[in-house]
């Protein structure tokens, strides 16, 4: 079993920045883990993901260059840094664990946090 607990979300005007954590506890050695956000009426969409050795992986058409997405083993936390946010970024952000490989693939993810909410005004 894993524990994941979000924070950081918060209101920013666009072009700001914001930084999210996700504190993960239980079996967590090996994990991957996965940022998605997700708006009312639509379906949950995949962020950024990153494994155990800290291989990365975005999704390129949304958030290109703008997310980061990092993670401290010894910690137990994995972050997202949100930078030259627009108004589309406006979401609840969950945190998100798996075994094995990166994913993009939401029902890949066995373990969810919460959710943290973003929302950007233009």
């Amino acid at each position: 079993q894993v524990q994941l607990v979000e924070s950081g979300g918060g209101s920013v005007q666009a072009g700001g920045s914001l930084r999210l954590s996700c504190a993960a506890s239980g079996r967590t050695s090996s994990t991957t883990m996965g940022w998605f956000r997700q708006t009312p009426g639509k379906e949950r969409e995949f962020v950024a993901a990153i494994s155990y050795f800290s291989v990365t992986k975005y999704n390129e058409d949304s958030v290109k260059g703008r997310f980061t997405i990092s993670r401290d083993n010894a910690k137990g936390m994995v972050y997202l840094e949100l930078n030259s946010l627009k108004p589309e970024d406006t979401a609840v952000y969950y945190c998100a664990a798996r075994g094995g490989r990166t994913s993009a693939v939401d029902t890949d993810y066995p373990y969810w946090g919460q959710g943290t909410q973003v929302t950007v005004s233009s």
